[in-house]
């Protein structure tokens, strides 16, 4: 049974049609004019509209509009004269869903009936699943009770339903990656592809490729045609992480895609279009890096439209309980783990120079390699990621020695600890960089800002 409108201005044809489709078990409200019926549709909510094409005043044309105005998940209907057919094709394309021509057919007319209230029932399932599948999307992996992380999130939401270009900078580790998506996920594009793409990870000879995709025999080993990171994000979105890594003449290459929404594929001959929300992140100033010659101008300022800074976790400390919850509740996998009073004060303590990311990872460790489920301040000592050496001499102090009373450079002291970690390793840089504590990009890029060799 559904609540039907009826609109017809030929008396006794409304009567019969209204007599059929109460048969039908219908309930049934009808009108002279369209003007009365478009009056009830708030009130009676109907189900189905059925409607008169030819009217006084307003026609099936208006109706049509309106109801779909009104709720454009009502099926509209439209009777006819055989002699204007032309005109119900027409108001279809307004949104009508079908049309039946008069003299009517009662069994065409059931079945129509039928049909349009099925696919009623199926958009609204379509939506149902679709506003599950979005706020299941929208639980992203955004932990936090700041102030500073609540004004970034009103930020991203204000800006996700636009297409404008975000910059996210911040330390390693503090998060960015998880602001872009969480970016992606308020946004209309939420459906679509999230795509990442490291651009310190890749080396510069295979980073166009990577990017903009390539075809069969572009180069030696490029057995078949490829899609860059580009098509991949088609329609979603596209994160540029460590964008101040990327080559000059890439550099030159992604300000014209952000001019002309056309990539130039590897070995193509013809640019192909994209439609794609870019975001990019970067631990590193590149204010800094334009003024040295580093990063096009032009590009910075393309990038930084909705620029979007998070603070390391140091400042903003009241984050730490709320994350760590969340990370024994990720890597506990259901089992009841809690941690005690006082590793939560000794975790408030730390300085955590790897930020969000080192937060994890001890998390991990200590949830994997626990004793019982209470965790404790205990096993964060065991778990301490100092190096042996530094412990040995009293950690970072004892590293130092005394400290001179003229001062001393801090740009120096970390280029001769970088220095002398390289030779300790043999120029090893993965080896280094895990030896420091910093991600390997961190590393490539102090070496070039100190022009280590």
């Amino acid at each position: 049974m559904a609540r039907v409108l009826l609109i017809d201005d030929d008396a006794g044809l409304r009567e019969v049609l209204t007599f059929a489709l109460e048969e039908f078990g219908h309930e049934v409200e009808s009108h002279e004019n369209g003007e009365r019926g478009l009056s009830a549709l708030e009130a009676f909510r109907p189900e189905v509209v059925v409607t008169d094409l030819k009217m006084p005043g307003i026609d099936g044309v208006e109706v049509v509009r309106r109801v779909k105005e009104t709720d454009p998940g009502v099926p509209v209907i439209v009777l006819t004269a055989f002699g204007t057919i032309a005109d119900a094709v027409e108001v279809m394309k307004l949104g009508a869903y079908d049309y039946l021509t008069k003299p009517y057919n009662r069994d065409e007319l059931k079945l129509t009936i039928d049909q349009a209230l099925e696919r009623r029932q199926l958009l609204s399932e379509n939506r149902t699943l679709r506003a599950r599948l979005r706020e299941k999307t929208l639980k992203t992996d955004l932990v936090y009770v700041s102030t500073a992380m609540e004004g970034i999130v009103e930020k991203v939401r204000r800006v996700a339903p636009t297409d404008a270009t975000v910059l996210i900078t911040g330390e390693s580790g503090v998060g960015k990656e998880v602001v872009a998506q969480a970016l992606h996920a308020y946004s209309d594009r939420w459906e679509q592809a999230f795509v990442a793409i490291n651009c310190a990870a890749i080396p510069r000879d295979l980073m166009e490729a990577e990017l903009f995709g390539h075809v069969r025999g572009a180069f030696t080993g490029a057995v078949r045609d490829k899609p860059g990171k580009f098509l991949q994000a088609a329609g979603g979105t596209l994160l540029l992480d460590e964008v101040g890594d990327l080559a000059a003449d890439l550099q030159a290459k992604l300000l014209r895609v952000i001019e002309t929404g056309e990539i130039d594929v590897v070995g193509g001959q013809e640019p192909r279009e994209v439609d794609v929300r870019l975001v990019a992140a970067t631990n590193a100033k590149l204010e800094d890096r334009v003024r040295d010659g580093h990063f096009r101008e032009d590009l910075f300022y393309r990038l930084n439209v909705i620029p979007v800074h998070i603070p390391p976790l140091r400042e903003r400390q009241e984050d730490i309980p709320a994350l760590w919850d969340h990370f024994v509740r990720k890597y506990s996998q259901g089992a009841s783990v809690r941690s005690s009073p006082g590793l939560i004060r000794a975790l408030m303590q730390r300085a955590w120079p790897g930020n969000v990311r080192q937060l994890a990872n001890v998390c991990q460790r200590m949830v994997l390699l626990r004793e019982s489920d209470v965790l404790g301040e205990g096993g964060l000592r065991a778990q301490s990621e100092a190096p042996k050496e530094a412990k040995a001499q009293g950690g970072p102090a004892g590293l130092l020695g005394t400290l001179p009373d003229d001062g001393l450079s801090l740009p120096d002291l970390e280029r001769e600890v970088i220095v002398r970690a390289l030779a300790k390793h043999g120029g090893n840089r993965t080896r280094t960089a895990s030896y420091l504590g910093i991600p390997r990009h961190v590393l490539s890029y102090r070496l070039e800002k100190y022009e280590i060799s």
